[in-house]
């Protein structure tokens, strides 16, 4: 079958008011970018409330259905035939050859659901569904109509063309990506962090990334990794700034001044304060990590409270109630899982205490980080002027 459209199907953007437009033309931007390396020509355009993509000549389907069904803001990709309207006779034809090719298995239930744009044409709407029903009928007797829950819903959209249209393709959903703001991803190389990423993004926030390196105590094959997981999660977020940040001194310099239980969560309030520092100077709204309360030691109730102190813009945390295999199923949707499995470790599960503490108080750990005072902002600032800075998409 040759389908010469996809209809775009949106969720959440039909209830936005006088402000959808706004929500529209974000997605026709997003769909835009999506479609740009896939091979053919395509036209996305708004007509009537839908938006469309046409496809003018030769084009790769199946790629572009995959490119689609990473756009945030789509619910459902719906395969058009669009057809020169040469009088109703002709449509009958069209509509049983159409029926014929799409569905060879015939013992099916079928409805005709016709919306006629173009209010000259002379058939009403229910004219055309009773109509092309009977035709179906007469060509296919083993069908039955079903106007409760068919298998088969055919669309019949009437325009300066006539739409068929009787699949769709699940979307992800969401909101179209920088619609709602940005924010700054603490990306490691974990299984957490890239899905935290994709289910903010999800929501419509733009995202900017950073990633704490430690030299030589991991690898360039590790940051290599981070990067490839980064390129991932760009599929369906749009471009990535990606922060890498050299944290072998400061790890080092906490190593020697802390107490090992509270290296965890001290290296944790460190790199948070770093992250913010590039979220505000980008004008991010807020703070992504991949933490699950109860996971490890450094996400429990009492750790993550003392991490938020050294925070003032919010810390967003999409994963905060999930099973770890919850967790997985996601990152094998959007298949960051076989990248984060690899096995480079990352700095934080280099420098772990045996035994590290659970329930941090506040002020002890404000009081040991005194221990870092006399060298500790100087490692900072160095590590926040040496940043390497990669662009991924």
């Amino acid at each position: 079958m040759k389908f010469h459209s996809f209809l775009i199907k949106y969720g959440e953007i039909g209830i936005k008011g006088k402000n959808r437009y706004i929500f529209e033309d974000a997605l026709v931007r997003q769909i835009r970018f999506a479609l740009k390396d896939v091979d053919g020509e395509f036209y996305v355009h708004k007509s009537y409330g839908r938006v469309y993509v046409d496809c003018d000549g030769e084009y790769d389907y199946e790629e572009t259905v995959e490119s689609l069904a990473r756009v945030f803001g789509i619910v459902g990709i719906c395969p058009v035939v669009r057809l020169e309207d040469k009088g109703f006779e002709e449509l009958k034809k069209e509509v049983v050859a159409y029926m014929d090719e799409m569905y060879p298995d015939k013992n099916k239930t079928f409805k005709v659901e016709a919306r006629r744009s173009k209010k000259s044409y002379p058939l009403q709407s229910m004219q055309i569904n009773c109509q092309l029903g009977e035709v179906i009928l007469d060509a296919f007797p083993e069908m039955k109509v079903d106007v409760h829950h068919p298998d088969i819903m055919l669309n019949v959209e009437v325009r300066e063309e006539i739409y068929l249209y009787s699949e769709i393709i699940p979307g992800p959903g969401g909101m179209p990506v920088g619609t709602n703001g940005s924010a700054m991803l603490l990306l490691s190389g974990g299984i957490d962090s890239p899905v935290a990423g994709y289910m903010i993004a999800k929501r419509g926030v733009s995202l900017e990334a950073t990633y704490f390196h430690a030299p030589p105590y991991t690898s360039e094959r590790a940051k290599e990794k981070v990067v490839d997981l980064a390129r991932l999660v760009s599929k369906y977020s749009g471009p990535i700034k990606l922060n890498v940040v050299n944290f072998t001194d400061i790890q080092l310099y906490i190593y020697e001044k802390c107490p090992h239980e509270e290296l965890t969560i001290i290296m944790r309030r460190y790199m948070m304060k770093i992250a913010e520092h590039f979220a505000k100077q980008d004008g991010c709204l807020g703070m992504i990590t991949g933490e699950s309360i109860g996971q490890v030691a450094s996400q429990t109730m009492q750790s993550l409270n003392v991490t938020n102190a050294v925070c003032t813009l919010p810390v967003y945390r999409p994963l905060i109630g999930f099973d770890k295999r919850d967790i997985v199923e996601i990152s094998e949707k959007i298949n960051t899982y076989e990248t984060s499995i690899l096995p480079f470790e990352d700095c934080c599960t280099i420098f772990v205490a045996k035994h590290p503490v659970t329930k941090p108080i506040l002020e002890k750990i404000e009081k040991s980080e005194l221990n870092l005072a006399e060298g500790i902002d100087e490692l900072v600032e160095k590590a926040i002027d040496t940043v390497e800075v990669i662009k991924v998409k």
